[in-house]
């Protein structure tokens, strides 16, 4: 038998997921997940390199290229995932991120860098970038850019 509280409850519960998608859900419960584990070091660098080998082959390609380029031109990042996606920190602070296509079904994979990265200039400027493709010109800008996201 329910009570009026029951009923409550209940609409309260579906009111606090309304307006996320399944997928944000989701993220969000992986997000708690990576909490909980805290994992750091080899541990954090296998769990990123799982994330990478679920996802769709073109998306793959580009996060494996990507996490290459970033543990070259940024040692001091460290790999860890953030939301389900691999993620790369410093100072325990995550400073940027790969988003794969599929994630929240978009038409390309994000590079992103969050409020960490040190990319400032002037009154507005790029913090996302979409990426279909790592070629010669995109790997020089991705380096160019965690240099200047490092400080």
């Amino acid at each position: 038998m329910s009570t009026a509280d029951d009923t409550r409850t209940t609409k309260a519960s579906a009111k606090r997921g309304a307006g996320f998608s399944a997928e944000e859900r989701a993220a969000m419960r992986e997000r708690l997940k990576e909490e909980r584990a805290g994992q750091k070091g080899v541990e954090a660098e296998r769990e990123v390199l799982a994330k990478i080998a679920e996802m769709e082959a073109a998306d793959r390609v580009l996060a494996q290229r990507l996490h290459e380029i970033i543990r070259a031109a940024a040692p001091a990042l460290a790999p860890r995932t953030w939301y389900g996606m691999p993620a790369y920190a410093k100072d325990g602070k995550i400073l940027c991120y790969f988003r794969d296509a599929k994630k929240f079904k978009t038409r390309y994979a994000l590079f992103g860098f969050s409020d960490q990265a040190k990319l400032d200039d002037g009154e507005m400027w790029p913090t996302d970038f979409a990426l279909t493709q790592i070629t010669p010109e995109v790997e020089r800008r991705i380096v160019e850019l965690l240099g200047r996201a490092l400080g």
